[in-house]
């Protein structure tokens, strides 16, 4: 667990040193395990997290029950839906998953109109987010809706290499054809012909990108 004075000198890079001290007064820095769900659908929304470290995964489901990848959240980033769940008492639309073992900071939902009317860098940060998200969102669509499906794969493994920091991906095929909203059989034949193209090596639940691969 990350040690006040660090998360300090971290928060500080983003907000002014009387926000800095509310929000450790008032927050909870929690240490999430992979896997684990912080938003669900229609579930109600208490809090609105701020990723600390490590990797959030933000996901839809459509009405036959397949879930896409909306965003990722990552250093010091926060979700805007959240946001606006606990400011409208919504219930969620989305839903949450820890990447890998983070940390994130729980922002309690009565502070957050309070800070927007008080702390500049509070209205700039949660503006910011907004712009983000709706920026990724936009992405995402366009990948649907222009991208060949093996176009979006390849996004696909990017992104998750790029959040991880690492090449190597722990996933199955079928973990992928869900959150890619497609079918399995689809995913390993897209996944073997990168592999016959020297783009990656294939293993048991995990997929190792070569310096060609993109």
């Amino acid at each position: 667990m990350m040690s006040i004075d660090n998360l300090r000198d971290k928060l500080s890079q983003i907000f002014e040193r009387e926000l800095v001290n509310e929000i450790i007064s008032a927050s909870e820095l929690i240490t999430v395990e992979e896997g684990a769900v912080l938003m669900d659908y229609g579930k109600k929304v208490k809090f609105m997290p701020i990723v600390i470290s490590g990797t959030l995964r933000v996901m839809r489901k459509d009405e036959e029950g397949r879930e896409i990848i909306l965003y990722y959240l990552t250093n010091n980033e926060s979700c805007a839906m959240a946001y606006t769940c606990c400011m409208e008492a919504k219930l969620s639309e989305v839903k949450a998953v820890a990447e890998d073992t983070l940390q994130i900071i729980k922002i309690p939902h009565e502070k957050l109109d309070e800070w927007l009317m008080k702390y500049p860098s509070w209205k700039s940060y949660v503006f910011n987010s907004f712009t983000q998200r709706f920026n990724e969102l936009l992405r995402s669509l366009e990948s649907v809706a222009f991208q060949k499906l093996d176009e979006r794969l390849i996004r696909y493994l990017t992104n998750k290499s790029k959040v991880s920091g690492k090449s190597s991906i722990q996933l199955s095929h079928n973990q992928i054809a869900e959150e890619m909203g497609t079918s399995r059989v689809v995913i390993s034949r897209l996944l073997k012909q990168l592999e016959n193209d020297k783009k990656l090596l294939l293993y048991r639940n995990e997929i190792k990108l070569l310096s060609t691969f993109g």
